[in-house]
């Protein structure tokens, strides 16, 4: 068996480490980051832990110790899975069917304060996922510590994030690898009369056949005028002649989540489908070739929209041209007009060129690496535009 791409406990908890640091430049007592099922990334890149039916946060104190906190049922689950051990038990963290769990012996905000050795009233307490974070979890800490100031603070793990480790980049790439299969395997079995879903079935049985975890974005199989939606669902519809399908396949590696996108034609590709085809396909080759480190990423972004509106295809513009990619497959930061960060070394981004006419779209994507002269495709190149013999 070959050995499994991962990424080692001690990466980990380095991260910890390091955001404690920043958590002590920003003046905080403490910073709670917090995650729920579908955007785990806040808690998981500290812990390995990835929350189901409940949510989960990790709390960081500038002294270097941490916390992993989950709901009442997930206690086992955590300690089998965290790499970090310091576990706490909160009311806070419980599933949306609002269990009160009367009979359980739970733990509280506090109890995770003192632990981490973080004393006082007038706390200042930074929360990152903040739009993962519920209600709930506020009320409970502003019940606890009523006189802290609760400050929203991303910055810290995403400064962390954006830059990609060795063992970061390898699980990438073998998540990438895992798509290009499972892409092949929907191609071979795509014909008219097969069903949305039925197409997703293939490809979910050959992600994990080679290893994946799960999905790394709900897969995206979707034909003709479904195609036109930016983000959508499969469905039962049969995919019949003549119609564009795009298939937007992924893989999770670690919980590292890249994806590829193409465009198919049931058929031959004709008149304005092709032209949109051929003109996103063209958008996407160009952003490659203009991403390297010491870019603003807003140059990127600016000088992508103006040869859109040139070309005269604005009415199908919709976003572009990449956004962040990582434990999440869309992760911050988004290259868009208004960025306000210069492009890196080993910064990862999907290039994700998406154009949207009223009764159909299509998307070009996969992963690259910011490389100092340029950047680095993390899968085979697209190109190929797929006209099925149907």
């Amino acid at each position: 068996m070959n050995k499994r791409i991962t990424i080692p406990a001690e990466e980990y908890l380095e991260r910890i480490q390091k955001a404690s640091s920043l958590v002590a430049d920003a003046g905080l007592d403490v910073l709670i980051s917090n995650c729920n099922e579908a955007d785990y990334s806040f808690v998981r890149y500290f812990t390995n832990y990835w929350p189901l039916f409940e949510t989960a946060g990790v709390a960081i104190a500038p002294n270097g110790k941490a916390a992993l906190m989950v709901g009442p049922e997930s206690s086992k689950y955590a300690a089998d899975r965290s790499v970090l051990k310091n576990i706490f038990t909160l009311l806070e963290y419980r599933e949306s069917a609002d269990p009160a769990y009367p009979e359980a012996k739970l733990e509280t905000y506090k109890d995770v304060m003192n632990f981490l050795g973080v004393k006082g009233r007038k706390l200042r307490i930074g929360i990152a996922g903040y739009l993962v974070t519920n209600p709930i979890q506020i009320e409970g800490l502003k019940r606890c510590f009523p006189d802290a100031e609760i400050v929203r603070n991303e910055e810290i793990v995403r400064s962390l994030r954006v830059i990609k480790s060795e063992n970061e980049l390898a699980c990438i790439r073998h998540g990438f690898e895992i798509v290009e299969k499972a892409t092949q395997a929907v191609l071979e079995e795509l014909r008219p009369g097969m069903t949305e879903l039925q197409m997703v079935g293939v490809a979910q049985k050959c992600i994990y056949q080679n290893g994946a975890e799960y999905e790394g974005l709900p897969m995206y199989v979707f034909s003709e005028k479904s195609t036109s939606h930016a983000i959508s669902r499969s469905t039962y519809r049969e995919i019949n002649k003549g119609d564009l399908v795009q298939l937007n396949l992924s893989a999770k590696v670690e919980g590292y989540s890249p994806s590829i996108g193409i465009p198919v034609s049931m058929g031959p590709l004709t008149g304005k489908k092709r032209e949109l085809v051929e003109f996103g396909l063209s958008m996407h080759n160009w952003t490659i070739e203009n991403v390297k480190a010491g870019v603003p990423a807003s140059q990127v972004a600016q000088d992508y929209y103006q040869k859109v509106v040139d070309s005269g295809m604005k009415e199908y513009f919709v976003y572009g041209p990449c956004h962040g990619t990582g434990m999440i497959e869309v992760e911050a930061p988004w290259m868009e007009t208004t960025s306000e960060y210069m492009l890196e070394k080993n910064m990862t981004f999907q290039v994700d060129t998406y154009f949207s006419a009223e009764k159909y779209g299509c998307r070009w994507e996969t992963g690259i690496c910011v490389k100092e002269n340029g950047c680095a495709l993390m899968s085979n190149p697209l190109g190929k535009i797929y006209e099925l013999p149907f």
